[in-house]
């Protein structure tokens, strides 16, 4: 495969990406009518209604079970209750909304902030009564996702709480919880090291509640409707619905509200894409990294990912079909190699010597020596980072050996056919640049 044409391409993408809400399912997050909903139809719609008791909400989050919807799925209702009782301890406390979408594959945070900006005004003003906070910040990397959020707040009933946008520039790393504080703060957008964490210093040094702003939207849904609604979808251990932004495959990307559990398969007959065409998935974004045809007989929610050795991330689910999951790789490493952050030494050399071999691995250059270094990587560098470039580097790494051996030995014999005509290099594979 030596001397192949690797021409760098873009994924195709539409003049915007559709919004659809899953069969069935009553929407949380989307909302069919399309453009910019502004406080009449929102109010209209249940928004921005009395908190009554914030403790009372607060337990009722609990009950609901939400899971983060960044990337971690961490319990809110346990960062909430944390911040909260910092707060009662005699501090000040902040609520800061993440809805920078460092992912390429992901496109729901900017869907949600350019087309229901109230929604998750809403989220942050119940956020911030629940841990007792006066002051709240949206943080974000979309332009015209901050002009709708700017416009909106000059009508959202958000009574005594000041809330600002901060805008920076996209980055994979920008959007650590880390990273936005220190950007809130007027640092650069870059991971600082832990401790301490957000809860316990943050922005102006306060304990600061750090969300994604999906999982804030929730919050106006659990207020009205009580947290056994909420869970009348999902699964028990993954409640509610989720929005999912599927790339690949040949089709226009397009972002999904569905439940979790659904199956890894009808997502994809639902998106248009025949089961035998697949060959893998980058699932979660690039984070997780690769999955191989087992993903077929799975579904989509945390505790089947787990047991994949991946993960449900950011809800991204970009399909490869006629790409090489070799090359995939290579580019998703490459990736990585550029957009750290070029604090930690472990992280900046760590992603570099990947990114060498998995490069050679598409160029058909690397050996068996190289495969084992690269397995021995992407175990001892795990968790040495700031923030989780390089764990997401690892992953990449870990699941390409684990899930593609026989790709994988094409590749180093020179016998890839799909990456005989020319191999798949995209500098942001598969990045939804078109928003609704």
């Amino acid at each position: 495969m030596t001397g192949t044409d690797e021409r760098v391409r873009q994924e195709p993408t539409a003049t915007s990406t559709p919004a659809v809400v899953w069969p069935g399912v009553q929407p949380r997050i989307i909302r069919s009518t399309p453009g910019v909903e502004d406080l009449a139809a929102y109010v209209e719609a249940g928004g921005y209604q009395d908190l009554g008791d914030p403790d009372a909400l607060l337990d009722d989050v609990d009950r609901s079970g939400l899971l983060g919807r960044g990337g971690a799925a961490f319990p809110l209702a346990v960062k909430l209750r944390t911040v909260r009782d910092a707060g009662r301890a005699g501090s000040s406390t902040v609520v800061l909304a993440n809805g920078e979408e460092g992912e390429p594959a992901s496109v729901k945070d900017k869907w949600l902030l350019r087309n229901r900006p109230h929604l998750l005004l809403d989220g942050v003003r119940l956020a911030a009564a629940i841990v007792g906070a006066d002051h709240g910040h949206v943080y974000v990397s979309d332009v015209q996702a901050a002009e709708t959020l700017n416009a909106a707040l000059k009508t959202a009933p958000l009574h005594d709480l000041v809330v600002t946008v901060t805008t920076v520039d996209p980055g994979y790393v920008a959007g650590e919880e880390t990273a936005a504080v220190r950007a809130v703060n007027g640092g650069p957008a870059k991971p600082t090291d832990k401790p301490p964490r957000p809860f316990e210093e943050g922005v102006r040094g306060l304990p600061t509640l750090v969300s994604n702003v999906e999982t804030l939207a929730n919050l106006p849904f659990i207020l009205r409707n009580g947290s056994d609604a909420f869970r009348a979808q999902g699964t028990s251990a993954s409640p509610g619905t989720f929005l999912a932004t599927v790339t690949g495959g040949g089709r226009p990307a397009t972002l999904y509200e569905l439940p979790h559990g659904t199956p890894v398969t009808e997502l994809l007959l639902t998106h248009g894409i025949s089961v035998d065409d697949v060959k893998g998935v980058l699932m979660g974004g690039y984070f997780a990294g690769l999955l191989n045809r087992e993903v077929l007989d799975a579904t989509l929610d945390h505790e089947t990912m787990r047991r994949l050795n991946s993960g449900l991330g950011c809800g991204a689910v970009a399909v490869i079909t006629d790409d090489c999951p070799v090359a995939v790789a290579a580019s998703v490493m490459a990736y990585f190699d550029r957009e750290n952050a070029g604090q930690c030494g472990s992280c900046f050399n760590g992603t570099a010597a990947m990114a060498a071999v998995t490069d050679g691995l598409r160029r058909g250059t690397a050996t068996d020596e190289d495969l084992t270094r690269l397995e021995r990587w992407s175990v001892v560098l795990r968790g040495r980072g700031a923030c989780a470039t390089l764990d997401a580097a690892t992953n990449v790494a870990a699941s390409l050996l684990r899930a593609f051996p026989t790709d994988v030995a094409r590749h180093v014999a020179g016998t890839c056919d799909a990456c005989g005509a020319h191999a798949y290099s995209a500098l942001r594979p598969y990045e939804v640049e078109a928003v609704l």
